[in-house]
C-alpha cells in the first residue's frame, strides 16, 4: 500500500468519525431547534440498501438552477454511494427543502470549487485549505433541482 492511499484511508475515517459523532449531530441539533448555518446544509439521500431517507450535513453553494456540493470521499462516502444508486434527492436551502436530481462531475477542479463555498472571497484560501485537510478522494456533484422555486 503507497503512503498516499494509507493517508487517505487514515483521512476518511477520521472524517467519518468526526462526521458520524459530532458534525451530524450538532446540525441535526441545530435543526431541531430552527437554527439554520451558512456553513452546512442537510442533503437526503435514499439508502441504497435500506431504501430509508438518510440525511448528512453538507456545504453548499446555491444558485438559482441548483447547488453544488463536495464529496469529500467520491463514492466511498454513504451519501456518494447512495447517489450512484439513486440520484434523486433533496436539499435543504434555508427552510425549504429542494428537490433535484445529483450527478458526480469528476473532471471539475474540486479545490476552485470549495474555494467557491467562502461566504466572503478573503475566505476562500481558508475554505480550501481545510476542505483539502479533510478530502481523501474529492468530487464535485451537481443538484439540479427539479421543482420550482418560491
Amino acid at each position: 500500500m503507497t503512503r498516499n492511499s494509507e493517508q487517505a484511508r487514515r483521512k476518511f475515517r477520521l472524517e467519518r468519525r468526526v462526521g458520524r459523532y459530532v458534525a451530524n449531530p450538532a446540525v441535526r441539533a441545530l435543526n431541531r431547534v430552527g437554527i439554520r448555518t451558512t456553513l452546512a446544509t442537510e442533503l437526503q439521500t435514499t439508502g441504497r440498501k435500506t431504501a430509508q431517507p438518510r440525511r448528512v450535513p453538507v456545504a453548499a453553494c446555491f444558485d438559482r438552477n441548483g447547488a453544488w456540493v463536495i464529496s469529500q470521499h467520491g463514492t466511498r462516502s454513504g451519501w456518494g454511494a447512495n447517489i450512484t444508486a439513486d440520484p434523486q434527492v433533496r436539499i435543504r436551502q434555508g427552510s425549504r427543502w429542494r428537490t433535484g436530481i445529483a450527478r458526480f462531475h469528476p473532471d471539475d477542479d474540486v479545490t476552485a470549487r470549495a474555494r467557491s463555498f467562502a461566504s466572503r472571497p478573503a475566505f476562500a484560501g481558508l475554505a480550501a485549505i481545510t476542505f483539502r485537510a479533510l478530502a481523501s478522494t474529492p468530487i464535485s456533484v451537481r443538484i439540479t433541482f427539479t421543482d420550482e422555486a418560491d
